[in-house]
């Protein structure tokens, strides 16, 4: 099944940021083998060289290393990766936010909506 990609952004961006969700989530543990540029490529229906471009912009921020003999694999530094975390998640709430101010919703609408929302989750 083929990764959902915008047509709007760079692929290889979108790889990047995919690849880091599913580090950050646990799918790739710290320190877990990373699956080849071919394999990740072809799952997600893209050109190899384009997730190799991914591979290397996650390298240059550090979140996964490569081992000549060993392949990739997700780098052991859990402080790196909770930070990664929070930053993603910090950008998820100011986006969110900006869309609520848009809509209208106050601040104690906003608060009430998520607590609603939360209740609801709860049940299921």
């Amino acid at each position: 099944m083929a990764w959902d990609l915008e047509s709007d952004r760079p692929i290889y961006a979108q790889l990047v940021e995919i690849i880091q969700m599913q580090i950050v989530s646990g799918y790739y543990p710290p320190g877990g083998k990373l699956p080849s540029v071919r394999d990740l490529a072809a799952v997600a229906a893209v050109n190899p060289n384009t997730m190799q471009k991914a591979f290397a912009e996650l390298e240059r921020s550090g979140l996964i290393i490569t081992q000549r003999t060993n392949g990739r694999s997700v780098t052991e530094d859990e402080e790196m990766i909770n930070g990664i975390r929070q930053n993603m998640a910090k950008d998820h709430m100011e986006a969110f936010f900006t869309k609520m101010k848009e809509l209208g919703y106050s601040k104690n609408d906003i608060i009430a909506l998520i607590e609603k929302s939360y209740e609801r989750e709860k049940e299921e």
